[in-house]
């Protein structure tokens, strides 16, 4: 017999624990060396954690839902342990009954895959079958968690504990309204150069670097030659001091069904507008998963956050400390402007700056978000790399 220990992984400093979400494994069944054997949340991400080596699993240390840390020993493979035939294939179709998107949902909302109908391929269980089962649960009315009756019949409700992420993002809101004296300042861009630009370049740019040209990377592009100018946005205060970053690694909000994570783009001033478009369209991917790693989600010197994907007009973003500064960008409308003395229709976008008043002046926060806006209405002054 030949035991190893299933650990968990190094967590980052500023994670002391993490959550054990699903076993995908019973004790007795087969495990292949690479196969994921459950899922941990930790306050910024779900990690997958991988079998080091085939064997049979003999012991589970920790089970669903415990609270577990770095390196701590949550169950046990014999690695010359062998299983039979109708083991091994009970182990591999348990392995797929579910997608891991599926499984993460199942588990935020306390239903149990194994018992769903999949409509995947060989029966798999998708996101989309645990949506059915939660409206269906939700339609007929099932006995709540908790629920509290009133006089006039029957009012439920439902007590669901937050997730590890969401008790974070609560918590850093929190401390950020609390540690900063945040103030917001607003502009308006006319968003047809860029619009006509990127219309006239698509096909071209699409065609040369592989991916697509979206408006996020004029954005991320104009944040950067507003922070060049404007070093203290770039800025964060600890203590008494404040530390002026001469790199520029800028955050961008991803909302997904486990909460909002803020990947970092690093080094974006040495970026092409096709890197910066792969970066986002990889981060937005990997976030809807949980796949993005604990040092992707850590740093950064600047955020932008987008509500218009949403339909937001017009909102006060929150800064994501020990940041300075944050971006709020919005949907883009047709409305009457004035231009030359007539009323002319063009597509608006309303931005939004939130800025800790402690080190950054209203009169630095106001040219700043000028900057943003003139790198926007002149696109041209900037590089497309075609």
């Amino acid at each position: 017999m030949s035991i190893i220990e299933v650990k968990v992984p190094q967590l980052s400093e500023s994670i002391s624990e993490a959550t054990l979400l699903t076993w995908h494994k019973q004790v007795g069944e087969a495990v292949s060396e690479g196969e994921n054997l459950i899922d941990i949340e930790t306050d910024k991400v779900v990690l997958e954690l991988p079998a080091i080596k085939s064997g049979v699993l003999t012991k589970i240390v920790k089970g669903d839902g415990e609270k577990v840390g770095s390196e701590e020993v949550i169950a046990q493979i014999d690695t010359d342990a062998v299983v039979s035939a109708g083991s091994v294939a009970k182990a591999a179709e348990a392995a797929v009954a579910a997608t891991p998107s599926a499984r993460k949902l199942a588990h935020m909302h306390d239903v149990d895959a194994g018992q769903l109908q999949g409509s995947g391929k060989h029966g798999l269980v998708t996101k989309e079958d645990v949506l059915s089962a939660v409206q269906t649960a939700a339609s007929a009315e099932l006995p709540p968690v908790a629920p509290v009756m009133a006089p006039s019949g029957n009012r439920p409700e439902q007590r669901v504990p937050m997730t590890r992420i969401r008790q974070r993002i609560a918590e850093r809101l929190l401390q950020s309204q609390q540690n900063a004296a945040i103030l917001t300042t607003f502009n308006e861009v006319n968003m047809q150069p860029v619009i006509d630009l990127r219309n006239k370049y698509k096909d071209a740019f699409e065609k040369k670097h592989g991916v697509k040209l979206g408006f996020s990377s004029f954005f991320v592009k104009a944040a950067v030659l507003a922070l060049q100018k404007f070093p203290i946005v770039n800025a964060s205060v600890d203590g008494a001091d404040i530390i002026y970053h001469g790199y520029f690694d800028i955050g961008v909000a991803i909302g997904s069904e486990r909460g909002l994570v803020v990947p970092i783009i690093r080094d974006a001033d040495k970026l092409s507008f096709a890197d910066i478009e792969r970066r986002i369209a990889d981060f937005a991917a990997r976030a809807k998963d949980g796949k993005l790693s604990m040092e992707e989600l850590s740093g950064g010197t600047f955020s932008i956050t987008n509500g218009g994907v949403f339909g937001s007009m017009l909102s006060t973003p929150i800064i994501n400390p020990p940041q300075a500064a944050i971006l709020g960008i919005h949907a883009t409308k047709d409305r009457p402007v004035a231009e030359n003395g007539q009323v002319v229709i063009r597509p608006m976008n309303y931005l939004a700056l939130s800025y800790d008043h402690r080190i950054i002046d209203g009169r630095e926060a106001v040219q700043f978000l000028v900057a943003i806006k003139e790198a926007l209405e002149y696109p041209g002054r900037g590089l497309l790399d075609l």
